[in-house]
């Protein structure tokens, strides 16, 4: 759907500029004061989390074997996710940044995408996302597999309570239950997640909508409590941007948005290391903080069309094509 493309991009740019802006002043300090500072941007990353929920399960719905679903993401996902781990690997070897370099081992290892789960650095500090969305994936299809989709309001309704469980267990009783299970399980985050899948279904089915309605309640209730009123008040916030781009009602059918949108996936694999390391050499070189800013948007954009145009598309026409090749009597239209 192209208003979620274009939705999709919007995240990135806030993502981008947050890092750019409020994050690299955190850590490096800029040497200029920036025209502005998206202090707010981080939470492009729950807007993305919310449009996987919505746009999984719409892939899920059209998927009729767990082949197709993983060739899908797979090509969508690893090719251009691989690039960048070696572009960005490069790069900080090159230009240097403080802390950021990893050993070959920790490197190699971040190829798996969940490899903080066991304890190894990400090459880029913005793949810990990664990891949380390929979980979510895994447990999407075991639920497709396991014909549990069709009680998808039960599956939330457990993993919300879940999620209150260790709030809970933790805030009254000071007893903290197992942490790898709660990142296995994406407690912190399966809300956001839930809410994107019930707006899907808001917008795309007729039968269920007072129990969409209900779970999407719930989902901003499990915030309220969890994680106060502030992120409340995002959820629903985020959720109405959600519907009015599901629903065509925003107007995001916008040549650069939908350009924007096409190159989100790659921009946001590029943007933090490597930008942070030549923002450093420019302002050190004396360019203020804005043209730094400026000019390392126009370079990231142009890496990430580089990326997606050189890898992850051409990466993506292949697989999905040898797998119509050698399985062609599989319906494709999740791929």
């Amino acid at each position: 759907m192209a208003e979620i493309d274009a939705l999709r991009g919007l995240a990135a740019l806030a993502v981008v500029l947050f890092h750019y802006t409020t994050r690299f002043d955190e850590l490096y300090g800029h040497t200029t004061p920036p025209l502005t500072f998206v202090s707010w941007g981080h939470y492009g990353v729950n807007l993305f989390f919310m449009i996987s929920g919505f746009v999984i399960f719409m892939t899920l719905e059209r998927t009729r074997t767990a082949s197709d679903f993983i060739t899908s993401r797979f090509s969508r996902l690893f090719p251009a996710y691989w690039a960048a781990i070696v572009i960005t690997t490069v790069v900080i070897l090159a230009v240097g940044l403080p802390g950021r370099a990893l050993s070959s081992t920790s490197t190699l290892a971040n190829f798996a995408m969940v490899h903080n789960l066991f304890g190894v650095e990400h090459v880029d500090g913005v793949y810990w996302t990664l990891e949380i969305e390929i979980l979510f994936y895994c447990w999407a299809l075991l639920s497709f597999e396991m014909g549990w989709l069709k009680r998808v309001h039960v599956l939330f309704a457990v993993l919300f309570l879940a999620r209150l469980v260790y709030f809970w267990c933790h805030r009254y009783l000071a007893l903290d239950l197992p942490v790898l299970l709660y990142r296995v399980l994406m407690l912190e985050y399966i809300p956001w997640f839930g809410a994107g899948t019930m707006i899907y279904r808001l917008t795309n089915r007729s039968d269920t909508r007072s129990r969409d309605f209900g779970m999407l309640g719930a989902a901003v209730a499990v915030i309220v409590i969890a994680e106060g009123h502030r992120l409340g008040a995002l959820i629903v916030a985020l959720s109405a941007l959600l519907y009015g781009a599901a629903t065509g009602m925003l107007p995001l059918k916008n040549r650069a948005l939908l350009w924007l949108g096409a190159v989100s996936y790659t921009w946001y694999l590029l943007h933090q290391n490597i930008g942070y390391a030549v923002m450093l050499r420019l302002e050190a070189a004396g360019l203020n903080a804005n043209l730094s800013i400026g000019l390392m948007l126009v370079i990231s954009l142009m890496g990430a069309y580089l990326l997606a145009v050189g890898v992850e598309q051409p990466a993506l026409k292949v697989l999905r094509g040898q797998y119509r090749k050698h399985f062609p009597a599989v319906d494709r239209n999740a791929a």
